[in-house]
């Protein structure tokens, strides 16, 4: 386990995608949230200086990450090493601020690592404002292993993302999801987990038998999925650490799917199918009991709670078609949310509370959107052939989903994008994937 020593100031002005001209802004570097055009905040990140020779390739890795989280979110520029005028030799130097003028940068990132003979890894960094000439916060210093030293690249990268904007960050997280290989007609599928940014894939499952829509609870030790083995769909929870897996029992001849934890970790929101009729049900996971939400002749599907736990977001053809519907967390009355044309699916409530992604199909184009958790401002952030399944960055800010493309060699990706409908970009993973769900930050 990492260990973190910091101190983090309080939050910037909140933004999000214009910085302030340095020579007019006063006050300290920000990024202005507007809906206009952005202008990514240009910054510069040396390469950290190695304190000795075992962490030369480390410091080289490191910065790498870290230019490739920021870069990656579209709200920032790097400038490239081919155009620095000033160099960091020495963690402790002073900084020449007019060198970094020079090119331009809004902001700099210098670091510094080292390795122990134990094998332990030290990672530190500093953050500056380079028109004010002053440091932003106060530095941060990891330690780890080295075998630790790409969260520990994301962990300073969160650091500078959330300095910079005032908003929470996303970079040291997890995203679990199917795996897919093989041709279109036979898909084989297993649970596998990576990094938010495709790094470190490992799997969770074999490929004997077809597993869905993966789950992430709220300590994110866990996962709910639904799998086939037995022939029908059940419901299983699996540790994420050991492996070790346990199925959900629910009544003789049902078929139950599209799990999803609440809130508090210790209950299961999931549809169930029981005499033709598909409703929407509660399991304390301890002890099995289940509690019955919804009594009607529609489908009700696809749960997701509010994060305060209040609430719950479906799916519902009820109205004819399939349309969204909020209803309190023990059931009740339900008031529908979506009204625009096409049929609307897989809703997730953000981790602010304030919007609901889902899936649109409408016009023969799918969708992935957002809009108020009272349906109002919906908004379409993406279209293609098959988009679907959104999952929330632990921010609020990025959705991932899954897009499928045309054809008999069509195959599932996953890809993420800004909720303005901006950035949007493929997950860089060399096999196919389906069913994202983003897990928080890992502490």
């Amino acid at each position: 386990m990492m260990k973190y020593v910091l101190t983090l100031l309080s939050a910037f002005l909140l933004g999000f995608a214009t910085p302030v001209a340095a020579q007019e802004r006063e006050g300290p570097l920000r990024i202005e949230i507007t809906e206009g055009v952005i202008e990514p905040l240009p910054y510069a990140v040396p390469v950290f200086v190695a304190d000795n020779a075992a962490a030369a390739q480390h410091a080289q890795n490191i910065t790498q990450v870290i230019a490739a989280d920021l870069s990656g979110t579209g709200l920032f520029r790097e400038i490239p090493a081919s155009a620095h005028i000033g160099r960091i030799t020495n963690f402790a130097s002073p900084i020449q601020f007019p060198d970094w003028k020079a090119i331009n940068a809004q902001a700099l990132i210098v670091g510094g690592v080292s390795v122990d003979g134990a094998g332990r890894l030290t990672v530190r960094f500093r953050l500056y404002d380079v028109f004010a000439g002053q440091e932003i916060g106060q530095g941060l210093q990891l330690q780890g292993t080295v075998d630790g030293w790409r969260r520990m690249a994301h962990k300073v990268a969160d650091q500078v993302y959330s300095r910079l904007t005032g908003e929470d960050a996303y970079f040291d997280s997890r995203v679990v999801f199917v795996a897919e290989s093989g041709p279109k007609d036979n898909r084989q599928k297993q649970l596998a987990i990576m990094d938010y940014d495709g790094a470190n894939l490992n799997y969770l499952t074999d490929a004997s038998s077809i597993v869905l829509a993966p789950r992430f609870s709220p300590g994110d030790d866990q996962v709910l999925y639904t799998s086939y083995e037995s022939g029908f769909p059940k419901i299983y929870v699996l540790d994420v650490a050991s492996a070790g897996r346990r199925v959900l029992e629910t009544q003789q001849g049902t078929m139950s799917f599209a799990p999803r934890f609440a809130p508090d970790g210790r209950t299961v929101v999931f549809s169930l199918t029981s005499g033709g009729n598909t409703d929407l049900y509660t399991m304390d996971i301890g002890s099995g009991r289940t509690s019955r939400l919804t009594s009607a002749p529609s489908i009700e599907t696809a749960p997701s709670f509010s994060p305060d736990g209040s609430r719950i977001v479906f799916e519902s053809d009820r109205s004819g078609l399939p349309q969204l519907y909020v209803m309190p967390a023990s059931g009740g009355e339900a008031q529908r949310i979506s009204f625009g044309q096409g049929r609307y699916g897989t809703p997730v409530w953000s981790p602010r509370g304030d919007l609901v992604a889902f899936t649109k199909q409408s016009k023969g184009r799918f969708h992935i959107g957002v809009m108020r958790t009272d349906g109002s401002e919906e908004r379409l952030l993406t279209a293609s052939f098959l988009d679907e399944g959104p999952t929330w960055a632990p921010n609020g800010r990025v959705i991932m989903f899954t897009r499928e493309s045309q054809g008999a060699q069509g195959q599932a990706r996953l890809y993420s994008v800004d909720i303005t409908g901006r950035n949007l970009r493929q997950v860089p993973l060399d096999i196919g994937a389906s069913d994202p769900s983003w897990s928080g930050l890992q502490k």
